[in-house]
């Protein structure tokens, strides 16, 4: 028997999540989808997919008769309207899986730290850009320690829907947190870039390290064996061009403004891209496609994990 799941959020990543789930998943089922705008494409499509749809956002979730039967509940809305969502439903018991940069819960992302949070009430998938770069400096933090880390998403502006456009700020503010957090960086940074270019491109990730050295074989080796792990549900997700090393001497010491010292050591760059698998949106919005198969792998794993499903 499978785990009945909720979606709030009928935009772009909620949409795209639900379709992942009824065509992907074997331990999850859709109980809900749910949104605030009747109109919506999203609550339309899963009406039309017999999924059970509410206009009336988190209440009329929690007054829809099947509610109770509903395990976990992925909010794909805002980092705004994610604090009372989250009291809500733990109150109600309900696990949650938070897609917005809210980073109520504790960061996750699945080839880094995808099963240390499994019990926890409430976890955050950071963002899309932290799920694409994140794993890379792990990668190289655990060969060599990542002194900083600073990653340059950019992204479609045409999958950066509203929920995104309205969460800039969080987004640079928890994906340069989820750095050192989960990367390891002693410091880390984050920039956005919403491409308006035609056609659109898909989505490409910078990923720059300093570290303090060591084998470079072993850093590619590590690398390498992270892009493979997170092709396993990604599996659009791939390095642009070979990984780059340079090596700064003691003459050559760049200046970290952010940590007011001079650095001398190893620079590792890492150029990614990210093709979607066009379940719901084109290829190019790679964005949304691992953010939602990040969410997916851990919503699958707390299953099987703690034996959710009957």
């Amino acid at each position: 028997m499978k785990t009945k799941v909720a979606i709030i959020g009928s935009g772009n990543i909620g949409t795209d999540l639900m379709i992942k789930i009824m065509r992907l998943s074997d331990v999850l089922e859709m109980g809900a989808f749910v949104g605030v705008d009747p109109n919506s494409d999203g609550l339309k499509r899963a009406d039309r997919l017999g999924v059970p749809i509410t206009s009336d956002g988190i209440d009329g979730l929690v007054a829809m008769p099947s509610f109770k039967d509903i395990e976990i509940v992925f909010d794909a809305t805002s980092a705004g309207a994610h604090a009372r969502h989250d009291e809500i439903l733990r109150a109600h018991g309900k696990k949650i899986i938070d897609l917005t940069p809210a980073a109520i819960g504790p960061y996750t992302i699945p080839p880094v730290n995808g099963l240390a949070n499994l019990d926890q009430p409430n976890v955050n998938m950071v963002t899309c850009g932290g799920q694409a770069t994140i794993p890379i400096v792990a990668a190289v933090n655990r060969v060599s320690p990542v002194i900083y880390g600073e990653i340059v998403a950019s992204i479609a502006s045409k999958s950066a829907g509203p929920g995104t456009r309205a969460n800039i700020d969080e987004f640079t503010e928890t994906t340069s947190k989820a750095i050192e957090v989960v990367g390891g960086a002693r410091r880390g940074k984050a920039v956005i870039v919403l491409n308006p270019a035609e056609p659109p491109l898909i989505m490409r990730d910078t990923v720059y390290c300093l570290c303090e050295g060591g084998d470079e074989n072993a850093i590619r080796a590590s690398i390498l064996e992270m892009v493979a792990e997170v092709q396993s549900y990604v599996p659009g997700y791939r390095l642009k061009q070979e990984v780059q090393f340079e090596k700064i001497t003691d003459n050559e010491r760049l200046l970290i403004p952010e940590m007011g010292e001079a650095f001398a050591g190893l620079k590792v760059s890492v150029f990614l891209e990210v093709e979607g698998a066009a379940h719901y949106l084109p290829a190019y919005a790679g964005n949304l496609d691992i953010m939602t198969s990040a969410a997916l792998k851990t919503a699958e794993r707390m299953v099987q994990r703690q034996g959710v499903a009957a």
